[in-house]
């Protein structure tokens, strides 16, 4: 299960497939230094998601 204290890069690294999920968001989080060392939480919050929305797509997606 993926939590939103978790790594951006942590979570693509180890399921590929989220990248869609992240750009779904429009979120360009595999282009974005910054998702090197954000957790999901910091990330969505700095593009204004719905955190709980994106949790929940992120798990479906695995």
């Amino acid at each position: 299960m993926i939590t939103k204290d978790m790594g951006i890069m942590e979570v693509v690294e180890q399921y590929p497939q989220l990248i869609e999920v992240f750009r779904n968001f429009d979120m360009g989080c595999v282009g974005c230094l910054a998702a090197h060392y954000e957790s999901i939480e910091e990330g969505a919050s700095a593009h204004e998601v719905n955190v709980d929305a994106l949790m929940i797509a992120l798990n479906a997606a695995i």
